[in-house]
């Protein structure tokens, strides 16, 4: 341990960590709360002011502060011994904005209410979408198994559930979660492993929908897709063995996504909305159901668009015209994964 020489030449031991310290609620007195500290009172109120933070601590909570109170001590406060008084200066009027301020702490929290939202969109009910929805649910025969990330269920602008309310309940089913087994999710379990059921992830060993309907022997009765951005969405697949059991299968298309008002990784990447209408559409043979299923979604982007959301371009295309506005990363497989992106070569 390091000593100190002082002006007398004699050596000392080095300062004290500055003792935590509570402010009174009624005076702004700061008093140390270290123990041991000496008990004193505040300047209005005979309560010990050691009492009020012992009470204070018993309950679980911390002692509030009143407005302009300094936070943490100023640096000629920590030189105080610990024996000074520690008061602070109270400003003229201040006893009487104490006496005022003390109505205040009994008033009742008035806690934010959410807007209502409209039981079948899911959207409030102000800007409700169930005008572009179906009238009735579609009729399909293919059922529909949505692997959805836990982080996706917050977000205000998710389309699941207008993919949802445009299909019938017992076809379409919505799984949150990150991993799953086959002792605890039977049910997942007894989807993956029947000969019927395909997962829709792009990837080397994935085969085309379209292609894959022609050769198989069996038709398709159940398509499980994963719900989350492309990271959340990787991790869920890789992380997951059981969906190494269906057929792996991937969409063939050059249709650009028309979900516009978040950033893609280049704009031939869909929402989990649009990648099952075009699921859908193949499986069932039917147009009309990507037709009906994105209707919503246009309605969405549009209404976000005219309330002040800007068209979010592509990754791809703000690295290749120079508008990418995030430094770019150090890590080699990040820079060799965006050069890839760059040169339209698929990751």
């Amino acid at each position: 341990m390091g000593f100190f020489l002082s002006e007398t030449g004699r050596d000392l031991a080095p300062p004290r960590r500055p003792a935590p310290y509570v402010t009174c609620v009624r005076c702004a007195d700061r008093f140390s709360s270290a123990r041991g500290a000496p008990r004193r009172r505040c300047s209005l109120n005979a309560t010990p002011a050691m009492e009020l933070l012992e009470e204070a601590r018993t309950l679980g909570e911390s002692v509030p502060r009143p407005p302009g109170a300094s936070g943490s001590p100023s640096p000629d406060e920590q030189e105080q011994p610990e024996d000074s008084a520690l008061m602070v200066a109270a400003p003229a009027g201040a006893e009487g904005d104490s006496t005022g301020a003390d109505g205040l702490w009994g008033l009742p929290v008035e806690h934010a209410e959410r807007r209502p939202e409209c039981s079948r969109c899911s959207r409030p009910q102000k800007v409700c979408l169930c005008p572009y929805l179906p009238v009735h649910p579609l009729q399909i025969s293919t059922h529909l198994y949505i692997i959805q990330h836990p982080a996706e269920e917050s977000k205000v602008l998710r389309t699941v559930p207008l993919l949802a309310a445009c299909l019938p309940p017992e076809k379409c089913t919505v799984k949150i979660g990150r991993r799953f087994s086959e002792e605890r999710d039977i049910e997942l379990s007894t989807v993956c492993r029947d000969s019927g059921t395909l997962i829709l992830y792009p990837g080397a060993e994935a085969t085309n929908l379209e292609e894959f309907i022609l050769d198989s022997p069996v038709y398709p009765s159940t398509i499980i897709l994963i719900d989350g951005t492309w990271s959340q969405a990787k991790d869920i697949f890789y992380k997951n063995s059981l969906f190494r059991l269906p057929k792996q299968v991937q969409l063939k298309t050059s249709i650009c996504s028309q979900y516009v008002i978040r950033m893609q990784p280049n704009s031939r990447c869909l929402s989990t909305l649009e990648c099952a209408a075009a699921a859908l559409s193949i499986l069932e043979k039917n147009n009309y159901i990507q037709e009906t299923l994105l209707r919503p979604l246009q309605a969405l982007c549009s209404f976000q668009l005219q309330h002040g959301a800007q068209i979010r371009l592509s990754k791809e295309y703000l690295l290749k015209n120079g508008l990418y506005p995030k430094p770019m990363p150090k890590s080699r497989r990040k820079l060799r994964k965006m050069e890839l992106l760059v040169n339209s070569v698929k990751i």
